[in-house]
């Protein structure tokens, strides 16, 4: 079960790195501030985030996250 909450969560995450890498940009590059400089950080930050949300809530819905 674990290994299946982990390759879910793995999924998930390289599939919103994906969105997260191509949308972030093109918002920015829209916006005429230099995606370059500025979405390595939101890129970074919302996929750290929503890959941790994501495993723990995966975990929480199996029932292996240990609450009592």
């Amino acid at each position: 079960m674990l290994g299946l909450v982990f390759g879910v969560a793995m999924m998930s995450n390289i599939l919103l790195a994906g969105l997260v890498g191509v949308l972030y940009p093109l918002t920015l590059d829209r916006l005429r501030i230099d995606p370059a400089v500025a979405s390595t950080v939101f890129v970074t930050v919302t996929t750290d985030v929503m890959g941790f949300a994501a495993f723990l809530g995966l975990a929480a819905l199996s029932g292996i996250a240990g609450g009592g």
